[in-house]
């Protein structure tokens, strides 16, 4: 008989071979740049704080965030319901309760410790700032454990699980934002971290053991007349206007809390990151926020994994059950459901942003660095400029964050294994190149006049391309009746209009000899989505009747 532990692991490396290999690849593209970033010869002030967040930051957060989501088990299941995440399908397993919950909780801990500590002997890391090693490793184990605790236990209220993991989650993460500040001795950050470890596998342990034996607890009765108004809206649930709106909200409750909850539980672990700027180093504040700004954007690149899965019920692939080809709605309806989820989902996860930014830069006495910053740079351009500026880039990263959960819907709605399997691998092998080739641009000026040079021709095709591919979805969407004339005038009238608003705006801002207005308009209609996002229904169309 196989060993469980191997079983398990098995299983995790054949679900999940590309992410993790991505991980990797990761550790060796930092390994083997690290000389040659080392080497060019700058000051080592200015090339720490230029590299500090590309190169660890930002890959190191992802890396965490995918592997809080592999080890978890549930990231598929309703982060609102009471009953326990983890899969049901391993309860019958011929194993005790204290295998399921300790061999995910192992590989877990020691795949976040192995990362950190790979990370940490590899990374480039700010000039004069001493990175420990060890009881970081026990930090991010422990972070670990306790996610996979809350998500694994059952709770008595719709909705507690998220009050609970954002309050505990954040307080774990304020032991190492203390730890930064005080500086203790490294024995005693141990002695903290290490008890935390069995206490969560014995938490977890009692709590995959009661969900086992189906035991969901049920605190509304209890709590009398609250309860009983929280199983009124429960039962105000069971009733929809229209079978859309009750799409919407089933996609909402599987699939629209990850981001915000993820990217919640990340952004005290980033925010930290601003104890080593300040009035001495102010460039490492400005990629610390820069790191955090791009956060929602690669996060929504996970969660998107989600949100592309045609149906809930086909144990995490992209096949279609019979329920959900049969369901009574029409293929661009349950793709509207869809998009609404994803715009629900990225609005909210940049309020919590927007709400956790300001209080981290009070709280670590940044916020003077960033004012002077943004006082200089009104002067030199112009308040109303400087303001248009910055509503700009918010709303493109707002943007880049909702086209990232909504863009690539056909890929997964397709069905189709060869083309996300290939999807991932691109977009995995550019974010491993895109570094280096920087680094190797800076050094050939012929090179990289050459390329801006190009850059014309480079979108005046993609564009080509774009409209092309555009009008032949189009094309099929109304052959197939999958869109109406009206929607589809609507829908072009729309996209349309958001291309010239934001032309407009590219023009007055840009509007110098440095950029053609050609230019601004190839970049304009290049940003706002149409041809994949057109593509959905189509996709899924196909998908439902194969």
């Amino acid at each position: 008989m196989r060993s469980p532990a191997l079983a398990f692991l098995r299983g995790i490396l054949q679900r999940h071979r590309w992410g993790l290999g991505a991980i990797i690849l990761y550790l060796l593209a930092l390994w083997s740049a690290r000389p040659y970033i080392l080497g060019s010869g700058r000051p080592a002030e200015l090339l720490h704080a230029e590299h500090f967040a590309f190169t660890v930051i930002v890959p190191l957060s992802a890396s965490f965030m995918y592997l809080l989501v592999v080890f978890s088990l549930g990231l598929s299941g309703d982060l609102g319901a009471r009953q326990s995440m983890y899969p049901d399908r391993m309860f019958n397993l011929p194993v005790t309760s204290g295998a399921l919950v300790g061999w995910p909780m192992l590989f877990g801990t020691a795949a976040m410790a192995s990362v950190w500590v790979a990370t940490t002997l590899l990374g480039l890391w700010p000039s004069g700032i001493n990175v420990p090693l060890v009881w970081p490793a026990l930090f991010v184990a422990a972070f670990m454990a306790w996610t996979q605790v809350l998500m694994w236990m059952g709770f008595g209220l719709p909705g507690l699980r998220v009050i609970a993991a954002v309050v505990l989650l954040v307080a774990v993460s304020m032991i190492a934002i203390l730890a930064m500040i005080f500086k203790p001795a490294e024995a005693l950050m141990v002695a903290i971290l290490a008890p935390q470890l069995p206490l969560a596998y014995f938490i977890a342990r009692a709590a995959v053991g009661r969900a086992r034996r189906g035991i969901v607890p049920d605190w509304q009765e209890g709590l009398g007349r609250p309860g009983q108004a929280m199983s009124g809206l429960a039962r105000q649930r069971d009733h929809f206007s229209s079978p859309a709106s009750a799409q919407a909200w089933l996609e909402w409750r599987q699939n629209g809390h990850s981001l915000p909850v993820w990217v919640g539980v990340l952004l005290p672990f980033e925010l930290a990151f601003l104890l080593f700027g300040g009035t001495d180093a102010p460039a490492t504040v400005f990629y610390v926020l820069l790191g955090v700004l791009l956060t929602p954007t690669f996060m929504a690149a996970f969660t998107a994994a989600a949100l592309r899965r045609p149906d809930s019920q086909a144990n995490g692939s992209h096949d279609l059950s019979l329920f959900g080809a049969t369901r009574p709605l029409t293929s661009a309806a349950l793709v509207t459901a869809k998009l609404k989820v994803a715009m629900w989902s990225t609005l909210a996860t940049w309020l919590l942003v927007f709400a956790a930014i300001p209080i981290a830069l009070l709280l670590t006495g940044t916020w003077p660095v960033v004012t002077k910053q943004a006082q200089a740079f009104a002067e030199g351009v112009g308040t109303p400029r400087a303001v248009v500026l910055a509503l700009l880039v918010l709303w493109l990263l707002v943007a880049s964050t909702w086209k990232q959960l909504a863009q690539s819907l056909y890929i997964g709605l397709s069905g189709r294994q060869w083309l996300i399997r290939t999807t991932m691998f691109l977009a995995i092998g550019l974010l491993i190149v895109i570094v280096p080739t920087v680094q190797w641009l800076k050094g050939k000026d012929e090179t990289l006049g050459a390329l801006l040079e190009a850059v014309p021709w480079i979108l005046a095709v993609l564009t080509a391309a774009k409209i092309a591919a555009a009008g032949w979805v189009a094309t099929r969407l109304h052959r197939r009746r999958l869109l109406g004339d009206r929607a589809l005038v609507a829908g072009a009238v729309g996209w349309l209009a958001a291309v010239l608003l934001l032309y407009g705006v590219l023009l007055w801002v840009f509007g110098t000899p440095h950029f053609p207005r050609y230019l601004l308009l190839l970049f304009a209609i290049l940003v706002i989505p149409l041809a994949r996002l057109s593509a959905a229904p189509l996709a899924l169309a196909w998908n439902r009747h194969q």
